[in-house]
This record gives structure tokens, C-alpha cells and sequence, in this order.
């Protein structure tokens, strides 16, 4: 990295708007998650998507071994919920309403979307992994998002449109 150019990368990033998710999953019935931005769709046929980790997060580890793992785009009204997950607690879970997926990852109650995927290819980098997974079950709500931009949570909700609804 070019010297000075780290905090030029932080202010970008801080400019990207992006949905708040909790990355999850289960090795022997012990459910695991974590808070994280750093999710995107590569691919809708088949469809593929991937989640960053930074090898610190006390998830990585677990996810590292895991098959499949869940994406839970939380709520506009779940800000505690990504709070929670973005601690090293070991008692995420505790007094949360979840459920287990149809492929056996935690799916948090009350969210507005959540997908289940196999793992299908790991990549390492200095600081992260990036988790590679091939979509197995996606299941959206019409409730509003919660997103994040500029170091702060926002209501995806009260999103005003400036362009036309698509047509399709």
C-alpha cells in the first residue's frame, strides 16, 4: 500500500452505503455470527455470494471450517441486533429469537431478508478471508433495511428514490 493512501481507502469506504448482515452458522449445534458490511452478490447465476471476515473476529475461525454459513440483512428496527454482533461475546445468541435454516445455519427472527450458502471457495488475504458460497435457499420480506454509510446506521426505509421503480 502506497504510503498515506490507508486513510484515502477509510474515507472512501466510509462513503459506500451498504446493508447491515450477520454472517452465521453452526458447526455441532453451537451457533456462531457476526456483524459485517462486507458482503456483496458475485454472481445470480448461479447464484454466488461472498462475505469478508477479518482473520481477528472470533467467528473467523469457525467459518473457516464451516460448509455453509447464513446471511441475515437485518431490519431498519434491529440496530441492537448488529450492535450485539459486533462483539467478541461468546453469548451472541442469548435471549435472541433465531431459528435454524432449512441447511442447518442460524436465521435471526424479525429480519428483512436472509439467504443460507455452501461454501464453496475460501481465499485468503492479509487480513481477511473471503468466504465464497453458492446460494442454497434466499428468503426476502418487505420489511425496510437497516444500512450503514459514513460511520453511522440509517433507516433504509425513509430512502427517497431518484430514479424510476424498474419495470421488471
Amino acid at each position: 500500500m502506497t504510503v498515506g493512501l490507508g486513510e484515502d481507502v477509510k474515507q472512501f469506504h466510509r462513503r459506500f452505503v451498504t446493508g447491515v448482515t450477520v454472517v452465521t452458522t453452526m458447526p455441532a449445534a453451537t451457533p456462531y455470527g457476526l456483524a459485517l458490511n462486507a458482503f456483496a452478490s458475485v454472481s445470480v447465476s448461479p447464484a454466488t455470494v461472498l462475505a469478508c471476515v477479518a482473520k481477528s473476529s472470533s467467528t473467523h475461525d469457525v467459518l473457516a471450517e464451516a460448509q455453509r454459513f447464513a446471511v441475515n440483512l437485518l431490519a431498519h428496527d434491529q440496530l441492537a441486533v448488529a450492535n450485539r454482533f459486533a462483539t467478541k461475546a461468546a453469548d451472541k445468541f442469548d435471549g435472541l429469537d433465531w431459528a435454524v435454516g432449512e441447511f442447518g445455519c442460524p436465521i435471526l427472527s424479525g429480519t428483512c431478508a436472509h439467504l443460507e450458502a455452501e461454501v464453496t471457495t475460501r481465499v485468503p488475504t492479509s487480513t481477511h478471508t473471503v468466504f465464497i458460497g453458492e446460494v442454497l435457499r434466499a428468503v426476502s420480506t418487505d420489511r425496510p433495511p437497516l444500512v450503514y454509510a459514513a460511520s453511522r446506521f440509517f433507516d433504509g426505509g425513509a430512502l427517497r428514490p431518484v430514479s424510476p421503480e424498474p419495470s421488471c
